[in-house]
């Protein structure tokens, strides 16, 4: 069964038992309170003929007021001290019976009598002869029954009537539940069907759970297919990027083949080449997985670091791996909240990308500002176009081949860094001249005093 029928099955059904429950409630509460009723104006009446046999002194009398006083579709009864009926008079015929009367825990009671039911009630009264008798006062409540049907089909009447807007209502609800629902699941299936990624109208101010399901709904289908194009696009400029050096190792191979065995200079600058680009291959494949490594936020750890201890590990690494001169300046102590090992990544990566392309000293400072920290590199190199700089954080984006092909440039490098700076919450600023080198700033952003 689809949602929309058990929503309008469940909620029409459990209306019609809430209405039944109510209306049983008011039957049995109506029908008590109007025995109640017939009890408390037979009991007076009693009372009263009491009062007016207690006045009389001729048994002849007390047959009139007894006439008088019998109740309609009913009987009175006076019973003797030794059991004996002293009088009795009925209002209509076939009530000559005696009726069962209430002991001295109940106050009346109900016995069924020709489709109808009899309330009886018995109090002691003084007869004209002095002695004590008990009257039996004995009602057919005809007009309880005939209020009782009435009231009945007045509720029947009520309830086939309110079931109209429940029903109506109940598959209204089972629309507006639904019908998000339905939206969500089409364009799941058109999405699978066509290789898209369709989202679904969604008002614009809605604040209901049906409207949140469908903005988060679009808001997946559309991260979906930003990591579906990055994938995409990352697939084709691998596959674009690894099929060089590829080609260069098999060309020298064949060429080793071919003539390589009997030539040694041959054999040489094929063995160089094949190494160079294994090697500029391998860094490629590295940075690459490093790059999806970085994609992972919960990666990242943040807690109180010495900036100039970081700073200074990355510099000796450099210095100690390449043999390059970096001088740095600034505090020798700086404290901020940072992920430190990945900021010493970061610095790695900008400190090699600074000595690959400068022949020159590298320079390394370090700022405290109010809102912020500074961390500058900068190198005194061929410097960069200004036309690259906005692409420069792009994946496998070179600014020159044939200076990559020299340096061993893969264009990943600063993709990570900018992976990395993300993950951090810091900005990267490039500032380069042509002919004067570049110069590359990290923003790290300060702890504020409500954090």
């Amino acid at each position: 069964m689809k949602l929309k029928n058990k929503i309008h099955s469940l909620s029409t059904l459990m209306m019609l038992i809430l209405l039944i429950l109510s209306n049983l409630g008011i039957y049995f509460t109506f029908d008590r309170t109007q025995h109640k009723t017939e009890y408390n104006q037979l009991l007076g009446s009693a009372k009263e003929l009491t009062v007016a046999l207690s006045k009389m002194t001729d048994e002849k009398e007390a047959g009139i007021i007894l006439r008088a006083y019998v109740p309609p579709n009913g009987t009175l009864r006076v019973i003797g001290e030794n059991g004996d009926d002293v009088l009795s008079v009925q209002s209509m015929e076939g009530l000559d019976q005696k009726f069962p009367v209430p002991d001295k825990t109940e106050e009346y009671t109900l016995v069924p009598y020709e489709g109808y039911e009899a309330l009886s009630i018995a109090i002691p009264t003084i007869w004209p002869t002095g002695e004590v008798v008990q009257l039996e006062v004995t009602q057919v409540l005809t007009d309880l029954k005939a209020n009782l049907r009435l009231l009945k089909m007045v509720m029947i009447g009520i309830t086939l009537f309110a079931m109209i807007p429940i029903i109506i209502s109940s598959i209204t609800l089972g629309r507006i539940v639904t019908q998000p629902i339905e939206k969500l699941i089409q364009a799941m299936t058109d999405s699978r069907r066509s290789g898209t990624f369709q989202q679904i109208a969604v008002p614009e101010h809605g604040k209901d759970e049906l409207a949140q399901m469908g903005q988060t709904f679009n808001e997946l289908m559309v991260q979906l297919e930003q990591n579906y194009r990055k994938q995409e696009k990352f697939v084709s400029d691998a596959s674009h990027e690894l099929k060089t050096p590829i080609t260069v190792i098999d060309s020298y191979a064949r060429l080793l083949e071919r003539r390589g065995m009997h030539k040694p200079e041959l054999t040489e600058e094929a063995l160089t080449a094949i190494r160079s680009e294994t090697k500029r291959m391998k860094e490629m494949i590295e940075q690459m997985l490093d790059l999806a490594r970085n994609n992972e936020p919960a990666s990242y750890v943040f807690e109180e670091t010495d900036l100039r201890v970081i700073v200074d590990d990355a510099t000796r690494m450099i210095t100690s791996a390449y043999g390059r001169a970096i001088q740095i300046k600034g505090p020798d102590h700086l404290t901020l909240s940072t992920d430190g090992t990945h900021l010493k990544q970061l610095l790695i990566i900008l400190l090699d990308n600074a000595r690959k392309y400068s022949e020159r000293e590298v320079d390394v400072e370090m700022e405290d500002r109010k809102e912020y920290v500074r961390i500058s590199i900068r190198d005194y190199g061929k410097g960069i176009p200004e036309k690259d700089i906005p692409f420069l954080f792009d994946r496998f984006y070179r600014v020159d081949e044939d200076r990559s092909r020299k340096t061993g440039g893969t264009g990943l490098g600063l993709a990570i860094a900018n992976e990395i700076a993300v993950g951090l919450g810091t900005k990267l600023d490039i500032e380069s001249e042509e002919g004067k080198g570049t110069k590359v700033t990290i923003w790290l952003l300060k702890e504020t005093d409500s954090q």
